[in-house]
């Protein structure tokens, strides 16, 4: 039953650009994210599937979206095939977070169904705010933490979006023919959404590419005041970490070239990023923020 929705891609945390449900996050609060994480990848997964015609896609997340919120309708809510939606149901009921954040993430998946292309910047923010803010919006609900946090939390998960899409613009285009980099920027530049089909960019696409991190750079100017705004030190540690890996992306997309190779963080630095972001946390609790 559960093959007959769910279309696996193989795609695990492993394969994210942050950390999971890592030991640094509460161990009582670790299985709830993991019943999350599972939800949301797999409706990522229905929605990134090169076989299902949309209108199938969009059949399948709504049933994923019915067992979540059975009261919006019924038809999915004893389902088994909808199982990681029904776990996720019940950890919100046992934890009292609202249906909200599953919920965003289905209506950016359906989307994804139906809209290949992003005609500008706040159009494809406007997308991550339901693909990529409501991760960070939950947690914060789930740790008890201020919806103030929003704001800040926001700017990171957008962040961290951009800078997935930009990491794998080529695959989306082969794949699926979707390209997240806006179609206006790439006309300012004289260049067109194929372009990252190449082998390398071309001077006109890196262009665009630098204009999209400078974007990002913009919003991590936010994000980096969310760890100081958490009052549970753990879930501060993981921000902290997750700032220092999307920087440190960040500036690799600058200087690599994502259409030629797979810019990811080797182990030796994605631990040296969380060392140095745990290290600078303690000193910014413990002093005040550091002098530059």
């Amino acid at each position: 039953m559960t093959a007959a929705v769910e279309t696996p891609s193989g795609k695990g945390a492993a394969d994210e650009n942050f950390p999971v449900g890592s030991w640094l996050l509460p161990a009582a609060l670790r299985p709830h994210i993991a019943l999350f994480y599972a939800y949301a990848r797999a409706i990522d997964d229905v929605a990134d599937n090169p076989e299902l015609p949309p209108d199938e896609k969009i059949h399948r997340l709504d049933g994923f979206a019915n067992a979540v919120a059975p009261n919006r309708a019924t038809d999915g809510e004893s389902d088994p095939a909808y199982a990681k939606a029904a776990a996720i149901r019940e950890s919100l009921r046992e934890t009292g977070v609202p249906a909200r954040h599953c919920l965003d993430l289905v209506a950016a998946f359906k989307q994804d169904a139906v809209k290949n292309r992003y005609d500008t910047w706040d159009e494809l923010i406007g997308y991550c705010l339901k693909s990529a803010a409501p991760v960070g919006r939950y947690l914060i609900d789930l740790h008890g933490e201020s919806r103030d946090a929003y704001a800040a939390s926001d700017a990171l998960c957008n962040a961290l979006q951009i800078i997935n899409h930009l990491q794998d613009c080529a695959d989306d285009f082969r794949m699926l023919d979707r390209v997240y980099i806006p179609r206006n920027w790439l006309s300012d530049a004289g260049s067109m959404a194929a372009a990252v089909n190449d082998a390398a960019a071309t001077p006109a696409l890196r262009s665009v590419l630098n204009r999209c991190l400078d974007g990002v750079d913009a919003l991590m100017t936010d994000a980096r005041a969310l760890p100081p705004q958490l009052r549970n030190l753990r879930f501060a540690m993981e921000a902290a970490v997750i700032v220092r890996i999307a920087d440190t992306l960040a500036m690799d997309l600058r200087q690599r070239d994502p259409l030629a190779e797979r810019v990811v963080l080797t182990k030796p630095r994605y631990l040296w990023c969380g060392l140095t972001a745990i290290v600078a946390l303690f000193w910014r609790r413990a002093f005040g923020p550091p002098q530059t």
